[in-house]
């Protein structure tokens, strides 16, 4: 039986509920606005906010400008969501390889047949360089693992990708977090990066080769179509990417400054044994310029190097030089992968190239899923592909553990 007191506390929420609801400020429809992590647990404030993601201590949700003085008004403490973005070079615009109609012999018509788009090279650069053999014809390796690429999506029906997708998320959707079975990318920065991880040249061999064409791509889009991400989105897919027994995250994108929602994320997927990749950003050459969360010291952040294992200017750098060498710290750099001029998959079913830490990383997620250590005996088996691929690192650039590309290019013997 209630209580006097209890009975009034009701009654007023009661009336709260009506007049927000009267006043269209219960969320039952999604809110396009500013979105804001609200550090209450209180059933109460969810209902007339609306959900976005739920967290430790609070959720996140799209406020109006009314509901957030009403947050002011009653004392709920709220926080802007932190805005990240996919990282291409700045001001870069995608190469598109030409597609040229193949010669057939005169002969009666037939029915109109649409050629299969070819990439320039079937086995990129910077595959070859990793693998350490410049005559390289096709790639291999990465079965029983799965990668988890955290980006714009992808197209799905790509004929180097389709049979590599096992599972395909949107947490980008207005109306709910997450919605099964969607991921398209009408960006192509998603589709690009998966490729460079696992593309399997279809099953025609006639199209483009990723680092690992065994292993099983999950795509979860995390991004809109103009690049932007929200946090708590990320952080949610980092969540369920974990949860999903992937064994390794690619995260190509970036932001100045750290998310505390990712941060906490990351730390679960570790505790889940995935490791996780990031490009480092492309706000070089100046030390410290390393994006978050490449930043973060529980993620291998890797730099861009180009075919003469150069350091291109707008690559960003660690802090390397000021930290103990050869142990990972926060804002270190970790390795130097290939990033200018990186041919991949395309979101119009072709192939495009792109320059950006955004495609380095890729490489070295591709090779840790080439070579996960998923026999491993002993402690955590992301843990002794992270420590494997610090062997294989062979150093360039500076001498030693430089702000640029860390331990070095990770490569085959």
């Amino acid at each position: 039986m209630n209580t006097p007191k209890q009975s009034s506390k009701h009654l007023f929420l009661a009336i709260l509920t009506a007049f927000l609801l009267s006043a269209g400020l219960a969320s039952a429809a999604p809110i396009e606005g500013p979105r804001y992590f609200v550090k209450t647990e209180s059933p109460f404030w969810q209902k007339s906010f609306g959900v976005r993601n739920v967290f430790k201590d609070g959720f996140t949700s799209d406020l109006s400008g009314i509901q957030l003085r009403l947050a002011r008004i009653f004392g709920v403490e709220i926080e802007p969501v932190q805005q990240f973005h996919v990282l291409p070079t700045s001001g870069d615009e995608p190469v598109l390889p030409e597609i040229k109609p193949e010669a057939k012999p005169e002969a009666k018509p037939a029915a109109k047949v649409q050629l299969r788009p070819k990439p320039v090279d079937q086995v990129p650069w910077g595959i070859k360089l990793v693998y350490n053999d410049p005559t390289l014809s096709t790639a291999s390796g990465g079965a029983g693992t799965s990668v988890a690429v955290l980006d714009t999506g992808v197209l799905k029906a790509h004929l180097d990708l389709k049979n590599r997708i096992k599972q395909c998320k949107d947490f980008t959707q207005a109306r709910v977090p997450i919605k099964d079975g969607s991921c398209d990318d009408k960006n192509g920065h998603g589709t690009h990066v998966s490729g460079v991880i696992l593309a399997d040249g279809g099953t025609d061999k006639l199209g483009i080769y990723g680092m690992a064409p065994e292993a099983n791509l999950f795509s979860y889009k995390v991004c809109g179509n103009d690049g932007s991400c929200w946090a708590d989105d990320i952080a949610h897919a980092i969540r369920t990417a974990a949860d999903e027994k992937t064994n390794i995250i690619n995260l190509s994108l970036g932001s100045d400054t750290g998310s505390i929602l990712i941060k906490e994320a990351i730390g679960y997927a570790i505790s889940k044994d995935v490791l996780i990749v990031a490009a480092a950003g492309n706000d070089g050459p100046y030390v410290a310029s390393i994006d978050y969360p490449a930043a973060h010291v529980e993620v291998a952040a890797v730099g861009a190097i180009d075919p003469g294992l150069g350091v291109p200017d707008w690559s960003s750098r660690g802090i390397n030089s000021t930290t103990q060498a050869y142990v990972v710290e926060e804002k270190d750099m970790e390795f130097g992968a290939p990033g200018l001029n990186i041919e991949s998959t395309w979101k119009n079913g072709g192939y495009a190239i792109l320059s950006g830490t955004s495609m380095a990383s890729p490489h070295v997620a591709g090779l840790a899923a080439k070579m996960w250590q998923g026999t491993a005996l002993e402690g955590s088996r992301a843990k002794a592909t992270r420590d494997l691929l610090h062997q294989l690192a062979k150093d360039i650039w500076t001498l030693g553990d430089d702000d640029s590309t860390g331990f070095g290019l990770p490569q085959l013997k």
